[in-house]
């Protein structure tokens, strides 16, 4: 066994190097680049395009296969975006201490992480991060917070025998360790691996949109056989077909009627739309760790803020002392004392330099600070009595409440001014074993003297915060700190609010818990596993929840939150994790962020109409083309134009535009409401002129034309309806739309490649027939649609 004082030697240190028992650890991805491609290339609509498209191909029908660029286009998109969101959850290390503080041949020496061996004594002090799993040997009020580990949101002693997790952070006193599990064994990498696990943030316009992907999946087989039966019959026959070699052009035409159906290119342009916002969003220093959380914080309705890194900078300072009249001599001498210790916390270092450690004590018995008491006791040989550091409520109970004491009325009176508050106190008895051992307060406690400390209120918080209320997102502001405090500072950032809620007095029932949060808005006392409580509770009420901070025990609440945002200031394992990270710690981006995500959202819902409704008339197409056995009236070239033209090119435009709509929550359904009547108009429309044109003996390449010209002159009047109100930019992509479409019908070389001619006298007066009733009836869709979505937008306010 390694002698403790000693350490390992250089020749022990090699051994283990050698056998392989260091600290070094690579974390196999989260998620693969072949499961990455495999997710965005092998999927089940990418295999019916990929197979028409080579089907095409196969039979010589390559001018057919255009509709394959798009899908190429989303698969590309789709592997970027989440490339991107890899990259970011790689960087996430639980173990981003610089340095390891080890004791080697009877020396102290700092080494990297990774370089600490099996069996090593690792030196722990204050601050230190646990570089690998280890047991304690030796205490000195050593305490370890694990909160990110265990979720055990209090600080643990540690005494010789105990676990030193890796991982875990030093908040008090000191101590050494042996390690005893390095690498891929410890538990911080089992917790890495947890924390990395690839999960995409919740988004409605991608839900929306698979949803629409998996109706249009089911049908697809059952259609395409219906389809593929009508053109063989309209051949003559399934046993003529394949004689006559007519198969072909059945195959074809199925090809275009299937293809129809499947909305590519609005998740091609839901792709882009994010890829947009989240660029532009970069270049006002906000880091998207994934591309659909540009939408996300759009849909939040309740936004929880970390007081400390958020609201207020997260430095502390010291405010001032306030004596009281149980004065005792050396109390100053005890405050130096408290600044300079080892074990110092940030709060106690604060009092170094308004108490200079120029006349340092002795310490005799002493009682660490622990996050579980809140307070910390010393006996001094060169000073009488003890003294007792620590938050008031938790020394003097009650008595630092009640405004009918002296210290009560001092306490609150300065919390409520927004000041953090500590208590120094004095027993004249001197601690003994037995009240070491037990963590006992020591009696005959008076109140000597009240410290406080301050941070600074970021000065954008107050505007952000009113620009949530003005939005109707609801704000709870949680912090550790006395609620008193915590209410000051919300007062000083515009929260209408008379008091904090205490968290101590939380229930533990989370049913229960959600009441409590639906009626308060500021909590104090909160420890990092409340904080990931109150998320779960609120998002059990339906709640769309974003959730900021800064420190590693703010991670696992970020993590769970609908929307996590991050301080570039903050922790590496809380950036990694969350959704948002604003690099310049400016609060005030993030209505940078609710404007870019509404932007989109109302912009995809606009063109997600244009993309659903070609769905709703290709479905209905297709059955009654089948039901009916009449040959499918486009090539898929054909319906390339009206894609490219009418939905495609313009869809683009239009979802880059500024768009401040409010979100409400149902956008499918509002989409469908408009896209399936339309869609069943234009069926409706185009098979009347099929029946017509062949009644009147129409030739087949005449009727594809004139079908052709039907639905490109009604796709523009979807897209000028879809667009109003018109504004100069939208009349300049309508009016480019229609020059390109004149284009295409009159180049030669394009109807050529198109085969469009000219339709004849008999069928341009049909198709002007049926082109007018169907633009009525649009309008008549459109005029009902506006109402109803007037009224569902209404009934959300």
């Amino acid at each position: 066994m390694t002698d403790p004082s000693v350490g390992l030697t250089d020749g022990e240190v090699a051994d283990r190097v050698a056998a392989g028992h260091t600290n070094a650890y690579t974390a196999d991805s989260s998620r693969s680049a072949w499961n990455i491609v495999r997710a965005n290339v092998f999927t089940l609509f990418n295999g019916i395009v990929g197979a028409c498209f080579l089907v095409l191909l196969l039979v010589g029908h390559w001018r057919d296969a255009l509709f394959g660029l798009a899908a190429f286009g989303n698969a590309i998109i789709g592997c970027v975006q989440e490339f991107r969101a890899k990259a970011a959850l790689d960087k996430l290390a639980l173990l981003n201490a610089p340095q390891a503080r080890v004791r080697r041949a009877s020396t102290e020496r700092e080494i990297a992480p990774v370089d600490v061996v099996m069996d090593d004594v690792l030196v722990l002090r204050a601050g230190d991060q646990v570089p690998a799993d280890a047991t304690v040997i030796a205490s000195h009020g050593l305490q370890i917070d694990e909160s990110m580990l265990t979720g055990e949101s209090d600080a643990v002693d540690k005494h010789p025998g105990d676990e030193a997790l890796s991982g875990s952070v030093v908040v008090g006193g000191e101590g050494d360790a042996r390690v005893v599990r390095v690498g891929a064994d410890s538990y911080a990498n089992t917790f890495a691996t947890e924390a990395k696990r690839f999960s995409l943030v919740s988004s409605e316009l991608r839900t929306s949109v698979n949803r629409v992907l998996k109706w249009v999946g089911w049908g697809i087989g059952p259609i395409g056989l219906l389809v593929l039966n009508a053109q063989i019959m309209v051949a003559g026959g399934w046993v003529r077909a394949f004689e006559s070699g007519s198969w072909v052009q059945a195959i074809v035409n199925t090809i275009a009627s299937l293809t129809a159906m499947i909305p590519l290119g609005l998740v091609l342009m839901t792709s882009i739309a994010f890829a947009v916002g989240a660029a532009k969003l970069a270049s006002k220093q906000v880091l998207v760790n994934e591309l659909p959380a540009v939408e996300g914080l759009a849909r939040v309705d309740v936004i929880c803020l970390d007081k400390t890194g958020t609201l207020t900078g997260g430095n502390i300072e010291f405010d001032g002392a306030h004596p009281l009249r149980n004065y005792v001599d050396g109390w100053e001498r005890v405050l130096s004392w408290y600044g300079a210790a080892s074990e110092a916390n940030a709060t106690a270092r604060c009092l170094q330099e308004p108490y200079p450690h120029v006349d340092p004590l002795t310490r005799g018995a002493s009682i660490s600070f622990s996050s579980a008491r809140k307070w910390s006791a010393v006996s001094f040989s060169d000073l009488a009595g003890t003294w007792v550091l620590g938050a008031p409520e938790m020394i003097f109970g009650d008595e630092a409440s009640d405004t009918s004491t002296e210290l009560g009325a001092e306490v609150v009176s300065l919390a409520s001014l927004g000041r953090r508050t500590l208590v120094l106190a004095y027993s004249p008895l001197t601690l003994e074993a037995a009240g070491v051992e037990a963590e006992e307060l020591p009696l005959q406690l008076d109140a000597v003297v009240v410290l406080t400390f301050r941070e600074q209120v970021r000065p954008d918080a107050a505007q952000t915060l009113s620009y949530f209320r003005a939005q109707g997102v609801g704000i709870r502001i949680i912090s550790g700190d006395n609620p008193r405090t915590v209410a000051a500072i919300a007062r000083e950032v515009g929260v209408d609010v008379a008091e904090g809620y205490d968290a101590r007095l939380l229930p533990e029932d989370d049913d229960a818990l959600a009441v409590v949060l639906e009626t308060e808005s500021v909590f104090g006392r909160v420890t990092p596993d409340q904080k990931r409580r109150m998320v779960v509770a609120l998002q059990s009420r339906g709640h769309t929840v974003a959730m900021t901070g800064d420190g590693v025990n703010d991670a696992l609440a970020i993590k769970t939150a609908d929307m996590g945002i991050a301080m570039n200031s903050g922790a590496a394992a809380t950036k990694a994790v969350a959704r948002l990270v604003l690099l310049d710690g400016q609060f005030s981006h993030l209505p940078d962020v609710v404007a870019e995500g509404r932007q989109v959202i109302a912009n995809i819902e606009r063109v997600s109409m244009l993309f659903l409704t070609k769905t709703a008339y290709a479905t209905a197409l297709a059955v009654i083309f089948g039901i009916f056995v009449l040959e499918f009236p486009f090539l898929p070239r054909q319906l390339s134009i009206t894609d490219g033209l009418t939905i495609g090119i313009p869809a683009f435009f239009l979802a880059l535009m500024p768009n401040a709509q409010r979100y409400v929550p149902g956008f499918l359904k509002r989409s469908l409401s408009f896209a399936i009547p339309a869609g069943i108009m234009v069926a409706l429309a185009l098979t009347t002129y099929t029946l017509a044109a062949k009644s009147l003996g129409v030739d087949e390449p005449e009727l594809r034309t004139g079908a052709t010209i039907i639905l490109a002159v009604v796709g523009i009047w979807i897209l000028t309806v879809l667009s109003r109100p018109i504004n100069r930019f939208k009349v300049l992509v309508i009016g480019a739309m229609f020059i390109g479409l004149v284009g295409i019908f009159t180049i030669p070389l394009a109807t050529s490649f198109f085969a469009l001619i000219d339709p004849g006298e008999t069928a341009a007066y049909l198709l002007t027939a049926v082109t007018i009733g169907a633009i009525a009836l649009l309008e008549a869709v459109r005029f009902v649609h506006r109402r109803y979505v007037a009224r569902v937008m209404a009934s959300a306010e």
